[in-house]
């Protein structure tokens, strides 16, 4: 049985209570992490500020999400993802002076926050609590941390600044879409686009830890960029095809 509809008021309640819970949630990691990986203290205080990224993405497009009762466990996950993903890119400003074992431990992190991708999904599939909204902060989050790791291997010299081609290219999509409004169009769901993009995760995460390192980082975070332009390639030919049209579906 699905719940009633959720007023905009009480559902942006709901999101600041559960950002309120966790962002010292999220300092409080920090700290643990400043501690066991030798880091500054004011580890914390960068995590933090990335954390406040992740809370302007948990509130932007909340309309599409007033069909629901709540909130809802699928993105309570997602925000343990944020959380995790704040983690890493708290290490930005800390990169150029950070040792290998250092690296390790945000490799680490990153991966159990690709692990957590999809299972947020599936429990909303299974709660009937799917939305436009869910579906966005997924793909934001997403995007954050391929930036997020595609900057650090530019930072520790893993490879040339084209690895950011990796991180900004949906950036540079959507800007493009301002520009020429046929590719701001919703696109259908896609099981290439998701895969593509767990690769991407996957790859950065791998490059960021010690076990891979240049030539090889760079041909592997080379060719996830090269899989990356085929897919945008392809979605751009779709949209200029349909129009922009979607047939009312939404992003994968």
């Amino acid at each position: 049985m699905t719940a009633a509809p959720i007023t905009l008021s009480r559902l942006r309640l709901e999101v600041s209570a559960h950002l309120l819970v966790a962002a010292p949630l999220v300092v409080a990691s920090a700290l643990v992490l400043a501690g066991m990986m030798e880091l500054p203290a004011w580890y914390a205080a960068a995590a933090l500020g990335a954390f406040c990224v992740v809370a302007g993405l948990a509130w932007m497009g909340l309309p599409g999400h007033l069909n629901h009762g709540g909130w809802g466990t699928a993105n309570r996950i997602t925000l343990l993802r944020g959380g995790l993903i704040a983690l890493v890119g708290g290490a930005l400003p800390l990169a150029p002076g950070m040792a290998a074992e250092q690296a390790w431990m945000l490799a680490v992190i990153a991966l159990v926050a690709l692990a957590l991708d999809g299972v947020d999904g599936w429990i909303a599939r299974r709660q009937g609590m799917c939305s436009p909204y869910g579906a966005r902060f997924d793909m934001e989050l997403d995007a954050l941390l391929i930036l997020l790791l595609s900057l650090l291997l530019y930072l520790w010299g893993e490879a040339g600044v084209w690895v950011l081609g990796l991180g900004l290219m949906r950036h540079l999509f959507i800007l493009a879409g301002m520009v020429w409004p046929v590719l701001a169009g919703p696109l259908p769901f896609s099981q290439r686009r998701r895969a593509i993009c767990v690769v991407q995760v996957a790859v950065l995460a791998a490059g960021a830890s010690p076990w891979m390192e240049p030539p090889l980082t760079g041909v592997a975070a080379g060719a996830a960029l090269a899989l990356l332009l085929f897919s945008f390639t392809t979605d751009t030919v779709w949209l200029i095809r349909h129009g922009g049209r979607a047939n009312g579906t939404e992003h994968g």
